[in-house]
């Protein structure tokens, strides 16, 4: 599956969960299915729960949403005391359920499952690599390119242990170029990795007595763990009946020396109620709403956002502007997937599924609309024409982040770039486009100072064009496009 036209919205890989309890209690597919459903916004096509009870592992894959997928009797197949879980969006591979996670196997060295977020640049070089060396593929997705070089590892080890395991894990990850957050679960331990850059989020919490792995806190919060800390870019934590330990993932690899932590992340895949690289997401936002009011300021009588993720960007900015909030537009959040052929005469229904304007509160008003962002700008027409016939006498349209000019490559599902509205045009000819009287985008710098970050802790190639990790057929680099070496 590509791109979704649709919804015109930059969308996140997904989303893991891991839990870690053995011997103590036998419900952690449940503290699993409550995870997956705090993460739901990172990924809404599959899911999947993989369980152990110290000898098997149980698994469970599935098409659709995590309420839809984890039935009370899948739930009490699923035993045991320790459990990772995983929500997809199909990036790299397609909408199939053969590309469910987690990936759960049998090979020499014992039984393993994995869950991953982001994206391997290399997935292809390697994948027809193993393929003639004899490697069988069951799926599309580049995780399953970790499979099967964890499947190869020569390590010396016990098979089936927590040392086995990590040892496997570098060896295959050493191999690997790109973004990954990931969860690996065998009979005996737990094992959480990011990458040394740091591109994908992934933090650890503790509930009562047990370790617990999560993409965003908000994991945390709905199941009553304790935030600890992230795990750290380049970080391999190991948990299992000893504990926790932590150790480098390559030790003896020098760290980069910048960080490549994913800016949108901040922007909008996160939920506004987690914690994300140690800073609230919601005041992360609103920041940057202050500083856009700071940098494109114009009269009028309302600031509106477009929800949900417009919203806490749009109080920033009434907030430092002193136009008044209101709501102008109302989100439905009973939208699933629409089976309508999108012939011309109704193609407008998919943002009116999803929007209505409120025409008692727009009519004969300057209204300032504030977005996250603008991605082909087919959506942000369809708004602006939305509140416009609602009555508004003005729409002066405020996105809370740089123009979006460069696809992603480390695990965010984007157009290409001759698709993306930025790429091609200015901010007056993006404004006529989307019929707005004024348009104005977050400078990448007013971004930075916004967060209080420098930015060298962070991956802003989707606005800059600056890549962080090279692509290994340089034939395969879109014309233009910059990499920045680590």
């Amino acid at each position: 599956m590509g791109y979704d036209e649709a919804d015109d919205k930059l969308k996140d890989e997904c989303g893991v969960f891991g839990i870690w309890g053995l011997g103590q209690q036998e419900e952690a597919a449940n503290f699993a299915y409550l995870g997956l459903h705090a993460l739901q916004h990172r990924g809404q096509e599959a899911a999947g729960i993989v369980s152990t009870d110290g000898e098997t592992l149980h698994v469970h894959r599935d098409m659709g949403h995590v309420a839809d997928i984890f039935t009370a009797e899948v739930i009490a197949r699923l035993k045991g005391g320790a459990a990772i879980g995983h929500v997809r969006y199909s990036t790299t591979g397609a909408s199939h359920v053969k590309n469910a996670q987690p990936f759960a196997v049998e090979y020499a060295g014992g039984a393993v499952a994995v869950g991953h977020n982001g994206n391997l640049v290399n997935a292809d070089e390697l994948r027809s690599e193993l393929e003639a060396l004899g490697s069988i593929f069951t799926s599309s997705s580049d995780t399953e390119v970790i499979v099967h070089l964890i499947a190869r590892s020569k390590v010396h080890a016990a098979p089936g242990s927590p040392g086995q395991l990590v040892s496997s894990v570098r060896e295959a990850l050493g191999r690997v170029s790109g973004a990954y957050s990931l969860v690996f679960l065998t009979p005996t331990a737990l094992v959480g990795v990011r990458d040394p850059m740091g591109f994908r989020p992934l933090v650890l919490g503790r509930l009562k007595g047990q370790w617990v792995l999560a993409s965003e806190t908000t994991a945390l919060d709905l199941i009553e763990a304790e935030y600890v800390r992230e795990v750290e870019p380049g970080e391999l934590v190991v948990i299992d009946r000893d504990g926790l330990r932590s150790e480098r993932l390559f030790p003896d690899r020098a760290q980069p020396t910048r960080l490549g932590r994913c800016i949108f992340e901040a922007i909008y895949f996160a939920r506004p109620d987690s914690v994300l690289f140690g800073r609230s997401v919601y005041e992360t936002r609103h920041a940057f709403g202050r500083r856009l009011a700071i940098e494109h300021p114009v009269p009028a009588d309302y600031v509106i956002p477009v929800p949900d993720s417009g919203v806490p960007a749009a109080i920033g900015y009434a907030e430092q502007s002193g136009i008044p909030f209101n709501m102008g537009l109302v989100r439905s959040h009973y939208v699933g997937r629409t089976f309508i052929e999108p012939s011309q005469q109704i193609r407008h229904f998919g943002v009116k599924l999803k929007l209505n304007a409120l025409k008692s509160v727009l009519k004969g008003k300057r209204v300032v609309v504030v977005d996250d962002s603008i991605v082909r700008g087919t959506t942000s027409r369809k708004i602006v024409k939305m509140i416009r016939a609602a009555g508004a006498s003005e729409v002066h349209l405020r996105i809370s982040s740089p123009p979006t000019s460069w696809p992603c490559y480390y695990g965010i599902d984007t157009p290409t770039r001759q698709e993306l509205i930025a790429s091609t045009h200015d901010e007056l000819q993006i404004a006529t486009y989307v019929t707005a009287d004024t348009l104005g985008y977050l400078s990448l710098s007013g971004m930075y100072e916004a967060i209080g970050e420098k930015r060298e802790s962070y991956c802003d190639a989707c606005f800059s064009g600056e890549y962080l990790i090279d692509f290994p057929a340089r034939s395969a680099v879109p014309r233009g496009r910059r990499v920045v070496g680590t």
